[in-house]
């Protein structure tokens, strides 16, 4: 069992960065592959990132590489992401995902979902 709990989210101008955090509880953490996925108003949810257990892989999406990063911190239960050059299109609630299988996460077949924190990007 893993529960997520997310922060850091905000209102930032356009170009800003923000870090989101998600701390998880459950001894089955640094196993586990973690991921970050979002959700805009009228949209469907979509893939942002995604961490191996051992942070050996990472991906990301398209409409975010080279501007955000995923890492995490098994001796902390946290996961993060880091987001630089934010634009108003990444206006969403980003949610924190974990799942036993990394492959699996990324397509959204996930074990256990973080409850949301909300981003807004002004222009």
């Amino acid at each position: 069992q893993v529960q997520l709990e997310e922060s850091g989210g905000g209102l930032v101008q356009a170009g800003g960065s923000l870090r989101l955090s998600c701390a998880a509880s459950g001894r089955t953490f640094s196993s586990v592959a973690m991921g970050w996925f979002r959700q805009a108003p009228g949209k469907e949810r979509e893939f942002v990132a995604a961490i191996n257990w051992s942070s050996a892989i990472t991906n990301v999406a398209d409409s975010v590489k080279g501007r955000f990063t995923i890492s995490r911190d098994n001796t902390r239960n946290t996961l993060y992401l880091q987001m630089n050059s934010l634009k108003p299109d990444d206006t969403a609630v980003y949610y924190c995902a974990a799942d036993a299988n990394f492959v699996r996460l990324q397509r959204g077949v996930v074990g256990y979902w973080g409850q949301g924190t909300q981003v807004t990007v002004s222009s």
